[in-house]
């Protein structure tokens, strides 16, 4: 009788399998119709920029704008109440706790912290049973972890949908900033040309998936030993160029981009990879090489003197602090996309 009684609310037709829309929001903005969850339904989950279609990407993006704006001129835009996200923390953070946190609150809903002291996955719980029981309490889980397989393997597991924070292999949430920065300042990065210089590392990896699924022309500039994932290379192909010089890398680009040197975990390896990255930095001459209206972008945290200069990064070309900004908004449309069921058009 539960479920016969629960099966009166859906509609017929082609959105039989959803339920009836909780609200929908005004001014003037797209409407996006919340939907209860049902049994019936698997959730999206964003462990990677393919997770989403191009048109989906997009269409994030433009909300993350929509909901800047909104934000900036103190307009209430709550459509979560008792939402709850879930955060697992393996590895610290400043940016992407505080706003995944903020976003949450700011959409009407709440954040849990845990990290492996505060629950039983640093004990030794199996990751599937930890997924099974808190995407039965929580609406959104967002995981920032060292080992990407994990991330997979709660989601698998999952009831509800499951962000990647960022994990050794790739970090999709800044790129979404990343993206809706360049969109911001210099209009679509469809046909561009974008360079990355310094460490094949996980940002490395996420400018690849990019250039994928928003069209632009990659250049990658590292020493020989940290190319990136060579599975995403191959995808890649056709649209990603590896070098070895930043100079030659950084001719005619619309966007430099770089990350630390030493990522977390690689601690142990400072002192030789100081070595063989030195001749990597971001400097004042490779952003000379780049068109005049080339911006810098950097997912932070920064060391001033090792991946970039402090000419460049405080410089005119810099776009850094507005893309830490983003991290905020980009995630807050994805959210509600993925916690709403959400129109995707190209």
């Amino acid at each position: 009788m539960i479920l016969e009684s629960g099966l009166r609310n859906f509609r017929t037709g082609p959105e039989r399998m959803f339920p009836k829309p909780l609200c929908d929001h005004q001014n003037g903005l797209p409407a996006i119709r919340i939907f209860q969850r049902s049994l019936f339904m698997k959730p999206r989950h964003f462990l990677s920029l393919f997770d989403l279609t191009p048109a989906e990407l997009r269409y994030v993006l433009r909300r993350a704008g929509e909901l800047k704006t909104q934000h900036r001129r103190g307009e209430r835009h709550a459509p979560f109440p008792q939402k709850v996200l879930g955060m697992i923390f393996e590895k610290a953070s400043t940016r992407t706790r505080i706003s995944f946190e903020a976003g949450i609150v700011q959409l009407g809903g709440s954040a849990i912290f845990l990290s492996p002291r505060d629950t039983q996955l640093g004990r030794g719980e199996p990751i599937e049973d930890t997924a099974r029981v808190l995407s039965g309490m929580v609406d959104l889980v967002m995981i920032r972890a060292y080992e990407h397989v994990k991330v997979e393997h709660f989601a698998a597991y999952s009831s509800v949908p499951v962000i990647n924070g960022l994990t050794d292999y790739n970090h999709p949430c800044q790129l979404l900033a990343d993206m809706q920065t360049f969109i911001e300042q210099r209009g679509d990065i469809r046909g561009r040309t974008v360079t990355w210089i310094g460490d094949g590392n996980n940002m490395c990896n996420s400018y690849l998936s990019a250039a994928c699924q928003f069209d632009f022309q990659l250049r990658i500039a590292v020493p020989v030993g940290y190319e990136p994932d060579a599975d995403l290379l191959e995808r890649a192909a056709g649209r990603v160029v590896l070098l070895r010089d930043p100079l030659v890398a950084a001719r005619g680009a619309d966007l430099i981009a770089t990350d630390v040197w030493s990522s977390m975990g690689k601690e142990e390896e400072q002192q030789r990879r100081l070595r063989d990255f030195k001749d990597y930095q971001v400097s004042a001459e490779v952003m000379a090489q780049t068109k005049p209206e080339a911006i810098f972008l950097h997912c932070l945290p920064a060391h001033r003197g090792e991946e970039v200069s402090a000419e460049v990064i405080d410089g005119p070309q810099s776009q850094v602090w507005e893309e830490a900004e983003n991290r905020l908004h980009a995630q807050k449309a994805l959210m509600e996309f993925l916690l709403s069921d959400a129109p995707a058009s190209a």
